[in-house]
């Protein structure tokens, strides 16, 4: 899967691209008193995307339209609508909108895909209308739709702190593949943060391995420590995950981590050669049922 290019305009209608991120490392320090957690993650976008198609619409207000392979709530409830209609509102336009939401990838995964299509709808109707929004306002408006929102402003990595909403732009390229592995399980952000026990202790050894990590900008041995400390709590809610965990990483000898809350994970496949992918995602499909594709660190 090659990369794209991030925004295509042509003729009177503007395409975004919203690509899909992993979690390369998920640290929670503990709860907050406004009720969220807080994290340290370092993110990473990949070459899959859902698109944001944008174009003049016959409407009045805001249309959007969800089409693709995977499931996407219409209208209101949906966080592109949401983006689209808070930025119009905080920059006083009242242009019709028509909104083409391709959902490519699935939602309850741990892949951040709503959040990226809100990010790229903010990117793409500031275009498109050529809205006069500064960064800082943008990122603000971002921060309001959703803790993961602003890191897909940016990128392709970053370290993200307070609830993800902190971004650190990580300068040394970190150049990967992966393989990543769809279990077909829809799991709940809000019920695996809140069944979340906090381990402080736990919590003190990984960040300060994390941190030499950056230091020494070695983030290539980040993914290696496996360091997601909400893969216990999805994995006691949705037993299922951690016993297809279990068994690819004894059957296919691979290192199998957690993207996010959950259900999707990945394992880094640098030194393997396509052939021998190839078949363990054979293997997968055959003996589980499991989809799975290969990607690669998006270069934007």
């Amino acid at each position: 899967m090659v990369g794209k290019e991030k925004i295509t305009i042509v003729d009177d209608e503007l395409l975004v691209l919203a690509p899909a991120k992993i979690n390369l490392s998920l640290l929670v320090a503990g709860k907050r008193p406004d009720g969220f957690h807080e994290i340290e993650t370092i993110m990473a976008k990949v070459n899959w995307y859902d698109e944001i198609l944008i174009q003049r619409g016959v409407r009045s207000g805001i249309e959007l339209v969800c089409k693709g392979p995977y499931w996407a709530p219409q209208g209101r409830e949906n966080l592109a609508y949401k983006a689209c209609e808070m930025l119009l509102k905080s920059c006083g336009s009242k242009a019709n909108i028509k909104i083409t939401l391709t959902k490519n990838i699935p939602a309850g995964a741990g892949l951040g895909s709503a959040s990226s299509d809100a990010a790229a709808t903010l990117i793409g109707v500031r275009k498109f209308l050529q809205l006069p929004l500064q960064p800082q306002k943008l990122h603000e408006t971002a921060t309001a739709l959703g803790s993961d929102v602003p890191f897909f402003l940016n990128g392709p990595l970053a370290l993200c702190t307070g609830k993800g909403e902190k971004i650190k732009k990580l300068e040394k390229f970190f150049d990967f593949s992966a393989l990543l592995i769809l279990p077909n399980v829809s799991v709940s952000t809000k019920r695996v943060y809140a069944n979340y026990k906090d381990n402080r202790a736990y919590y003190e050894k990984l960040r300060g391995q994390i941190n030499s990590y950056i230091e020494k900008n070695r983030i290539d041995l980040v993914p290696r420590m496996c360091a997601n400390m909400l893969e216990k709590s999805c994995f006691s809610l949705y037993r299922e995950i951690a016993e297809l965990k279990a068994e690819i990483e004894s059957s296919e000898s691979l290192l199998v981590c957690l993207s996010g809350s959950g259900s999707a994970m990945f394992c880094i496949i640098d030194n393997k050669d396509l052939e021998e992918v190839g078949e363990i995602q054979h293997n997968l499909q055959k003996k589980y049922g499991c989809n799975s594709l290969i990607v690669s660190n998006n270069r934007w």
